[in-house]
C-alpha cells in the first residue's frame, strides 16, 4: 500500500511551510505530496497568513523536489476554465519531469466563492463532466491535430491542444460518496477513485459501485486504483496520541473511529482492513504541518511495515 501525504493549506500555511513538508515527504520515503484546493479556512482555524493557490504551489514544488508525485485532492472545477486548467497542469507536469496527478472535483464550498468573487453555479456536476472531457481530450489530441468540443457549458473550436504534459497520460483522480453519477464518471475518466473520510464498510460499498460501473462501461474494474483519504494522528503512546489530537482540535476516540489514530500497531492493523477491501493507496491528512516528527514516526513505524 502506498502512503501519500495530504495537506490542507487553507487552514493556515505559507509556501515555505508546504515546501518543508514536501521535502520531508520526499526524504522520508512517502510516495507523494498532495494538497487541497481551497481559498477559505474551515472551522476554528484563523487561516493565517491566508490562502495559497494549489497549482502555483505545485509549480514551485515541481522545481524543488525530485522524486515524489504531486497533485490535488481535489482541484475545484469552479475555480478554473477547463482549457486553462489543461494548460496549467501540463506545464507543471513538464516542470516536474512527469510527476503530476490531477484530482478534479465539482467544487462545493460556497462561502469561499462568495468571499473571492468566484461564480458558484447551481449545476456543478454536469459542468464537471464536460471539464473532464475537455481536459483529457486536449491532452490526448495528437500533435498537429486540433480539438473541438461543443457542450452545454463550454465551447472550444480549433484548439491546437497545446501544451502536452510530459507524461503520456496524466493520472486523473475522481472521488466522492455519490452512489450513481460519481461511479459512472470515474468509470469513464478516472485512473484512480478516491473516497475521502469513510470507514471500511462505506469504502467497500463505494468501491463496489465503481467496479460495477467500470464493468458496465466495458472497462476492467482493476484498471482503476482504489484509494482512501483519512486523517492521521499517530503516537508512540497514548499521551502522544492525545497531544496530537488536541493540537488539531479533535478527540482521540473520534479519530480512532473515523481516521487513522493510535499507536503504529493500531494504525497498521486498520490499514490492513482497508487493504482487504481493495484500497491500494491512502492519503494521510496531516493537519499540524509544524509536526515533522509525526511524519518521521509514520515513516519509520507504519510505512516500514506495509511492504
Amino acid at each position: 500500500m502506498d502512503l501519500r501525504i495530504f495537506t490542507e493549506p487553507q487552514q493556515g500555511a505559507t509556501y515555505d511551510t508546504l515546501l518543508t513538508v514536501a521535502k520531508a515527504t520526499e526524504d522520508l520515503g512517502f510516495d507523494a505530496f498532495f494538497r487541497s484546493d481551497h481559498y477559505l479556512r474551515m472551522g476554528g482555524s484563523d487561516g493565517l497568513p491566508g490562502p495559497t493557490d494549489a497549482w502555483i504551489t505545485l509549480a514551485g514544488l515541481a522545481r524543488e523536489t525530485k522524486r515524489i508525485r504531486l497533485g490535488t485532492l481535489m482541484t475545484a472545477g469552479t475555480f478554473r476554465l477547463p482549457g486553462v486548467l489543461a494548460i496549467q497542469v501540463a506545464q507543471v507536469d513538464q516542470m516536474s519531469g512527469g510527476r503530476v496527478e490531477l484530482g478534479l472535483g465539482a467544487g462545493w464550498f460556497e462561502e469561499e466563492h462568495t468571499a473571492y468573487g468566484i461564480p458558484f453555479p447551481k449545476e456543478k456536476f454536469a459542468r464537471l463532466e464536460e471539464q473532464l472531457a475537455i481536459v483529457t481530450g486536449l491532452w490526448s489530441t495528437p500533435l498537429g491535430k486540433t480539438f473541438d468540443f461543443h457542450g452545454t457549458y463550454y465551447d472550444l473550436t480549433d484548439s491546437p491542444a497545446l501544451p502536452k504534459p510530459a507524461q503520456r497520460r496524466v493520472p486523473v483522480l475522481i472521488g466522492g460518496h455519490g452512489a450513481t453519477r460519481t461511479p459512472r464518471l470515474a468509470a469513464r475518466y478516472a485512473d484512480e477513485f478516491n473516497i475521502p473520510f469513510a470507514g471500511v464498510e462505506d469504502s467497500a460499498r463505494q468501491f463496489g459501485r465503481v467496479r460495477a460501473a467500470a464493468e458496465e462501461a466495458g472497462r476492467p474494474a482493476d484498471e482503476l486504483t482504489y484509494s482512501n483519504a483519512l486523517v492521521a494522528c499517530v503516537g508512540r503512546d497514548d499521551r502522544e496520541v492525545a497531544r496530537r489530537a488536541a493540537a488539531i482540535g479533535r478527540e482521540v476516540d473520534e479519530l480512532k473511529a473515523n481516521g487513522l489514530a493510535g499507536s503504529p500497531a493500531e494504525v497498521v492493523d486498520k490499514l490492513g482492513r482497508y487493504a482487504a477491501i481493495g484500497s491500494r493507496r491512502v492519503y494521510l491528512q496531516m493537519l499540524d504541518l509544524s509536526d515533522l516528527d509525526h511524519l518521521d514516526l509514520i515513516s519509520s513505524q507504519v510505512q516500514s511495515q506495509l511492504s
